[in-house]
């Protein structure tokens, strides 16, 4: 081999790509632990007031997700990347905004529909154009509304078993039709606050998201401004259409949707200004349909509707990358 020859050969590649070219230690796997990390509280919390139910559903709706990832990959001959995460935090996810009662096959089949359609059909991560645990939630809520809606009072210990359907609703239906609880206000208010209530498993504690919260904004993993205009939209618009703002905050899941879904880095937009109009849009909208829609909850379809509008923001309010710097005036 001639010298020229081995010393092409010991060149590196050059690699082509768009600008920018920006380098970074954070991979998608280190962000999908920090979210581990911020949805473990939650997690424990539900397992602990609502017992094996909770429990056996978070374990299905992680598995299906995994398996169903790795079996659609290997059938379209694609290499299996549960390594990064993603599937088992969609799952998670998923098994978190939905009763405890749900049947097991109906969150498994909520699983696959999640990783499978709303992420691989798309292209997978980094390519989904709507938050799969959301569209895996509306995809459960449309087919099976009645086991979507049934709600359980927490008990003490570690139940084995659910109690019997409660008459009526979760907190959240009962103060949208106009009710009121046996309690006072404050004493409901610190409850829901709290968390001992019936709802989803993983919404109910607003203590603990709000701690997810700081954690999340602490190592740099969310940017609290579509979070915290979520929420502000929410409160102003239930103010004006005559709802209880507090409790338009404390009930349903306002505050987890705020913190965990708007803030997915693929179906939300990039730029400051985006975020801040992605957080009013899915406030507004979650406001309307708990007052005009046939649900209660609009948390998951203001999320996805505004998911819908992540590319036209993206477009409008476009980053610009690197700067010019300005020249000193002339002394």
């Amino acid at each position: 081999m001639s010298d020229n020859a081995a010393a092409r050969k010991n060149i590196p590649p050059i690699l082509l790509a768009p600008s920018p070219h920006i380098v970074s230690g954070v991979n998608s796997a280190a962000l999908m632990r920090n979210m581990l990390i911020a949805l473990a509280p939650v997690s424990v919390f539900g397992v602990v007031i609502f017992g094996l139910p909770a429990l056996l559903n978070i374990a299905v709706a992680v598995a299906a997700a995994i398996l169903g990832e790795s079996l659609f990959r290997l059938a379209t001959r694609q290499p299996i990347r549960a390594k990064d995460l993603s599937a088992g935090i969609s799952g998670l996810l998923l098994a978190l905004i939905i009763p405890p009662s749900t049947p097991l096959w109906m969150k498994a089949l909520g699983a696959v529909f999640a990783v499978v359609v709303a992420k691989e059909f798309f292209g997978g991560l980094g390519a989904n154009v709507f938050n799969p645990a959301l569209t895996g939630r509306a995809f459960l809520l449309m087919s099976f509304p009645a086991a979507m809606t049934t709600w359980h009072e927490p008990q003490n210990g570690f139940p084995i078993a659910l109690p019997d359907a409660i008459s009526g609703a979760s907190a959240l239906e009962t103060l949208n039709s106009g009710g009121s609880f046996d309690s006072s206000y404050w004493q409901t208010a610190r409850e829901m606050f709290l968390g001992y209530h019936a709802g989803c498993i993983g919404e109910t504690s607003i203590l603990l998201i709000l701690a997810a919260f700081i954690f999340l904004l602490a190592v740099k993993t969310i940017d609290w401004r579509t979070p915290v205009s979520m929420i502000l939209s929410a409160v102003a618009a239930a103010f004006i259409l005559g709802l209880d703002p507090l409790f338009a905050v404390l009930g349903g899941g306002l505050i987890f949707g705020a913190v965990y879904m708007a803030t997915d880095y693929v179906t939300a937009p990039v730029t400051a200004r985006g975020k801040i109009i992605f957080g009013i849009g899915a406030g507004l909208i979650t406001v309307f349909i708990r007052k005009w829609g046939n649900y209660p909850e609009g948390v998951s379809y203001a999320i996805l509707i505004m998911n819908c509008t992540t590319p036209f923001l993206n477009r409008l309010l476009g980053r610009k990358y690197g700067y010019i710097p300005k020249k000193r005036a002339a002394q």
